[in-house]
């Protein structure tokens, strides 16, 4: 005879929302795919796509030499080129690896947002983010923003894991996961500053403080080669957009990155902002580990722009801090969702 704690309502419950979380994501995941096969040849190569492409060509100790003394920047992207190049692809096959990371990342995110607000807030935050342009833009160019969007994604997930387990695998994968991150984009070193300032606002043990140390002593070559590339422009390593003048500039500018996350340059930007701070409450008080997170993700980038000004800086563009895209998902999908599960931290 089947117990009643095996076919209650409440197990009943929970496999429904399994099974509408993971249906839902699936199609959701499928159809990214299916506009970025539709798009991938559709729109002209891109210079940064052509440099890629350029640089592959050269022997991999050569690639590091152009890219790690000359050019500066996050070095992945360039050995991702190298790999293309090498096995016969070009242009085309440059951007399957774009498209692949930016699929990859719908999961992703969705994942992560359900651990920060449920299900049906992980659910929602997915179709947000397969709808954005910032994915669907950067993931039919062959350039470097969907695989850090990915990598970033995961080295959140891959924290939150080693946190919660603790043991040397999750380290290691969280490791792992970070240092791709670094290695994808110069921003890499905000996704590591947020995860740092989490660790050592909520999660101050020994093993987490140590880890921290390690990987920012294995990324050195990377915050060198970040050196050489804010030299190479004079400017740090900002995007080439205009300068920000001021913490309300900077603030225009977030608005500008929230607003190419979701609604775009419209009216419809103002009821986003709004759903995102009934869903900042929301998290706050359903999930406060979740909501000091999210607020590191986005006080380290807020902090570091305004610092930023008081030197030659130019501001980024708003594809630079595409590793906020999830968090802001999330918490303008819990201003949606009228009630979901208690989320699993």
């Amino acid at each position: 005879m089947t117990s009643e704690a095996t076919t209650g309502p409440d197990t009943l419950r929970i496999g429904l929302a399994e099974r509408w979380f993971s249906v839902g994501v699936a199609t959701c995941t499928v159809a990214v795919a299916g506009f970025l096969l539709a798009r991938l040849t559709a729109w002209p190569p891109h210079e940064d796509e052509t440099l890629a492409l350029f640089v592959g060509r050269e022997s991999l100790p050569d690639l590091f030499r152009t890219v790690q003394g000359e050019r500066g920047g996050a070095p992945l992207h360039f050995i991702i080129a190298w790999v293309v190049v090498h096995l016969g692809g070009g242009l085309e096959a440059l951007r399957m690896f774009s498209a692949l990371f930016a699929v990859a990342s719908v999961p992703a995110i969705a994942v992560l947002c359900a651990r920060l607000g449920g299900r049906a807030a992980g659910l929602v935050a997915a179709a947000i983010v397969s709808a954005s342009w910032m994915l669907l833009f950067h993931g039919v160019y062959g350039r470097m923003y969907s695989l850090f969007l990915f990598a970033s994604t995961m080295s959140y997930l891959a924290l939150l894991a080693a946190l919660e387990r603790g043991g040397r695998r999750e380290w290691v994968l969280w490791t792992a996961a970070v240092l791709a991150t670094v290695a994808a984009h110069p921003y890499g070193a905000l996704v590591l500053a947020s995860q740092g300032l989490y660790v050592l606002a909520r999660a101050r043990t020994r093993k987490a403080i140590v880890a921290i140390g390690v990987v920012a002593v294995l990324c050195t070559p990377f915050w060198y080669s970040d050196l050489v590339l804010a030299g190479r422009f004079e400017v740090g390593v900002g995007g080439g957009g205009k300068k920000l003048v001021g913490p309300f500039a900077v603030l225009e500018y977030l608005g500008r990155v929230a607003g190419d996350f979701t609604a775009g340059f419209t009216i419809a930007l103002a009821a986003v902002l709004i759903l995102a701070a009934i869903g900042a409450w929301r998290l706050w008080v359903e999930n406060r580990s979740g909501a000091i997170l999210t607020a590191c993700v986005f006080i380290v980038p807020l902090l570091a722009l305004t610092l930023a000004d008081l030197g030659d800086s130019t501001s980024p563009e708003s594809r630079h801090l595409v590793f906020v895209l999830p968090f802001f998902a999330c918490i303008v999908a819990l201003g949606c969702v009228i009630r979901g599960e208690t989320p699993h931290f």
